[in-house]
């Protein structure tokens, strides 16, 4: 793991989480009250030996930017460590700005070369879940590939949100389509009602990832993307293996959600307040580490007779939030938020600084970062009310404020 080095991708504008990426970049969007997205995928990498990190910013970078400043300095330059946030560079290309995901790398490609690493590790910095990526390069240096491929088994109907792979008996990759129909979407060999989807993990012996990313950039039909592209062009000369991805912490469930999408980024958040959750953050075996803010702990007051006292039930309250006479079900609370006197907030997510005035009832809503709610205010009800306020309304039926 020492000759191993991490690319994190964390460029994409994420236009599909707006209006939360509005002025931050994907990766740096809180999840979870006290945490970013990216938090998750740092995490892995630490808690696997990684500890050679790039991570490729573009989109809004300077919010993510301060975050792994602040929040990630535990590495050690004295022992070979460290965390390099790294903007688009025209080194290479006469673009300013990365036009896809092999882009990006190959835009950094002499970063690479200077480090000279045995194996590079690519990951996206958008999804939620526990992965030893030590079990995955052990598995691509036993099996002599020159490419693995993290996988997860999946409903056929989700196929066109994923790279769809075709594994054969020994794992060997013998196939790969981007998204395809989910009538035409290959099923898994170890199990005929799924597909093995791609979770945008690879490892790649850096001799392999150069050449690949030199023989795309001098194809001008090229999306320059790792899905689309470099994988289904490396099948026919190189041995390509897939890596079944296996929870850290759990032998049934493997959890692993792409919040790339408000309602998905929703339901994430959602899943951490169950009485038992499939993703647990309160496992001491697997930390996920963040950028601590220096807060007050969380209160809750009045409880005097003939006023509603503050109360949370099923509900992730952090640090500095205050439930000042109101009540709050099944909800995450960010750092720092105000929730007033004769509130109901149900099912609903409120960003750090939040503040929810008086007699308010929310329900299934986002409430991004600072918003003031004002008092007697009544959101989640009436979606075409909603809607005529200004607010995004998800497919899902989730509001949105921003």
């Amino acid at each position: 793991m020492e000759n191993v080095l991490a690319i994190l991708l964390a460029g994409g504008a994420g236009e599909r989480l707006h209006p939360l990426t509005k002025d931050t970049a994907k990766p740096a969007v809180p999840f979870g009250g006290a945490y970013r997205i990216i938090d998750f995928t740092l995490s892995n990498c630490v808690n696997s030996g990684v500890r050679r990190i790039f991570i490729l910013a573009q989109y809004k970078s300077l919010d993510l930017t301060r975050h792994i400043r602040d929040g990630w300095s535990i590495f050690s330059a004295e022992m070979g460590e460290y965390i390099e946030v790294i903007p688009p560079m025209r080194r290479v290309s006469e673009d300013y700005w990365y036009q896809g995901t092999a882009d990006a790398v190959f835009q950094n490609f002499q970063s690479i070369e200077v480090e000279d690493p045995d194996a590079v590790l690519v990951v996206a910095s958008d999804h939620i879940y526990k992965m030893n990526y030590h079990e995955m390069l052990d598995q691509h240096q036993q099996t002599g590939a020159d490419i693995t491929i993290a996988t997860i088994q999946a409903p056929p109907e989700e196929a066109s949100r994923f790279g769809v792979v075709d594994i054969d008996a020994d794992y060997r990759v013998v196939g790969f389509e981007e998204k395809p129909k989910p009538e035409d979407a290959m099923r898994s060999s170890f199990n005929p009602d799924m597909i093995s989807a791609s979770m945008g993990i690879y490892v790649f012996n850096t001799d392999e990832l150069l050449r690949a990313l030199h023989e795309d950039a001098q194809d001008p039909a090229s999306s320059h993307d790792f899905g689309k592209d470099i994988i289904p062009r490396r099948l026919k000369n190189s041995r390509v293996m897939a890596y079944d991805f296996r929870d850290i912490n759990a032998k049934t469930v493997r959890y692993w959600r792409d919040v790339g999408t408000l309602d998905s980024y929703y339901e994430a958040n959602m899943d951490l307040v169950s009485v038992v959750p499939e993703f647990n953050l309160y496992d001491q075996r697997w930390p996920i580490r963040t950028k601590v803010t220096q807060q007050p702990p969380a209160k809750f007051v009045f409880a005097q007779e003939g006023r509603r006292m503050g109360v949370a039930v099923d509900s992730i309250v952090s640090a500095g939030s205050i439930i000042s006479g109101g009540r709050v079900l099944h909800s995450v609370l960010s750092p720092g938020v105000r929730v007033n006197s004769y509130c109901e907030v149900e099912y609903s997510i409120l960003m750090p600084g939040v503040e929810i005035g008086r007699y308010s009832r929310i329900r299934r809503a986002i409430i991004n970062t600072g918003v003031k709610i004002p008092e007697s205010s009544i959101i989640g009800f009436d979606l075409e009310a909603d809607r005529a306020k200004g607010y995004t309304i998800t497919e899902g039926g989730i509001v949105v404020v921003a």
